[in-house]
């Protein structure tokens, strides 16, 4: 970086934009930025510099430079408003943000703003960045400190009445209290969240947002068809702003077919107008489960799992319904294949549904235990005996029924006597 400083005069801002390579753009901007005039239009030049020298330095992944740029621009924010500072100060936080592997200097950058907001004393700045750092302590699992910093904001920002942040910090404390399976909890946020929505206009993509987690709670609740038009407004609303979260979106609506075993309609959905434009990897795999649901094959859905395991298993929402899902499929394969016999041996179960011995065994004294079939697993000789389901005698719940008439017959005459003795 040179030491002499550039006037501030869009004449500087076109040299950096005809500049031959990055870096000699970065030095232009750099120099303007130095410029010590506080005059109105050098400040909106500069404005422009940073604006333009941020993406520069995102698109060169240069991460730290990003973080000294907004240390070194200190002096600068106390000459413009406090709106124009916020913008900008956001703007490099999402410009870091957008360099893949940089999570940690995030969270570091975010802490170090929320300091100098609360020096300066910009609560406006300072409550977003807040709301921002605990984005990221959740999405690095760091969950307790990420509820602590949420609890004192919401207080804050409710006394403030500031509608829009708020609706940001109930949908975020939601999927909190989801990451720590607290679904109560979880579901009180969501409605915090759509009450102060209703008493304002809600930009889509946050509709979206809210519309996403309310499908993902529902989804948890086992209610699948009402998650899966949340799912469908969700994907609408992001598919007109061609946000990426559309595929999320599409991908759970065919989840939530598949759960309510209409496979069938997986395809169908694929190939509609909506469903070409997304077609890659999450679709495939969203397929090949439906193909293995549909023909009932076990070996089909472990050819998915593990074809598809960036998109299936590494997914938290779809790999803990697709785990029931995978259970239901064992427990039919299973009963139907012990049906005939009344003694078989575990190793040709085994050989039958193509699974290891002590998977198959482990899951048939599960559901032996969970009574789905009457038997015992006799490991001496390596067989599962299946019992008779024994017949209920009707004798027996009709004596029940005869004692229990006798004895209200008898505290009627019990009460009677008293009132004659009395």
């Amino acid at each position: 970086m040179s030491s002499s400083y550039l006037p501030a005069t869009t004449d500087s801002i076109a040299q950096a934009l005809e500049a031959k390579t990055p870096a000699e753009a970065i030095s232009i901007y750099y120099r303007v930025l130095e410029n010590p005039s506080s005059a109105p239009d050098a400040l909106r030049i500069k404005e422009q510099a940073i604006t333009n020298l941020s993406d520069l330095l995102r698109q060169e992944n240069r991460a730290e430079e990003l973080r000294s740029l907004l240390t070194q621009l200190r002096p600068f924010f106390a000459l413009i408003p406090k709106a124009k500072t916020a913008k900008i100060v956001r703007g490099i936080i999402d410009d870091v943000a957008k360099i893949p592997g940089t999570s940690d200097l995030q969270i570091s950058l975010c802490k170090e703003v929320v300091q100098w907001t609360r020096a300066e004393k910009r609560t406006f700045l300072r409550q977003r960045v807040e709301a921002k750092l605990a984005a990221l302590l959740m999405e690095n699992k760091e969950y307790p400190e990420a509820l602590n910093l949420l609890s004192g904001l919401i207080k804050e920002v409710r006394r403030l009445d500031d509608k829009l942040l708020l609706v940001d910090i109930d949908l975020l404390e939601s999927k909190l209290h989801f990451s720590l399976r607290n679904l109560p909890k979880a579901k009180a946020s969501l409605t915090a969240a759509r009450t102060a929505a209703n008493a304002i206009y809600v930009p889509p993509a946050q509709q979206g947002t809210i519309d996403l987690q309310s499908g993902i709670l529902h989804a948890e609740e086992k209610d699948y068809k009402t998650a899966y038009s949340y799912f469908f407004e969700a994907f609408e609303a992001f598919n007109a702003l061609e946000d990426p979260r559309a595929v999320f979106s599409l991908k759970y609506m065919l989840l939530c077919k598949i759960m309510v075993s209409q496979a069938e309609d997986v395809a169908g959905i694929i190939s509609s107008k909506a469903g070409l434009q997304y077609l890659g990897p999450e679709l495939d795999a969203m397929k090949a489960v439906a193909d293995a649901h549909a023909k009932r094959s076990l070996k089909l859905f472990e050819t998915a799992l593990r074809d598809f395991k960036a998109q299936l298993e590494e997914d938290p929402i779809v790999h803990r319904h697709l785990s029931s899902l995978y259970d239901t499929l064992l427990e039919q394969n299973l009963c139907r294949l012990i049906e005939p016999f009344s003694r078989v041996e575990i190793v040709h179960i085994a050989e039958l549904i193509e699974l290891p011995i002590d998977h198959v065994e482990k899951k048939l004294s599960q559901m032996i235990l969970d009574k789905k079939f009457a038997g015992t697993l006799d490991q001496g000789a390596g067989c599962l005996v299946i019992f008779d389901d024994p017949k209920t005698d009707a004798i027996y719940p009709a004596t029940l029924e005869t004692i229990s008439n006798i004895g209200k017959v008898v505290d009627s005459l019990y009460v009677r006597s008293a009132k004659i003795m009395a």
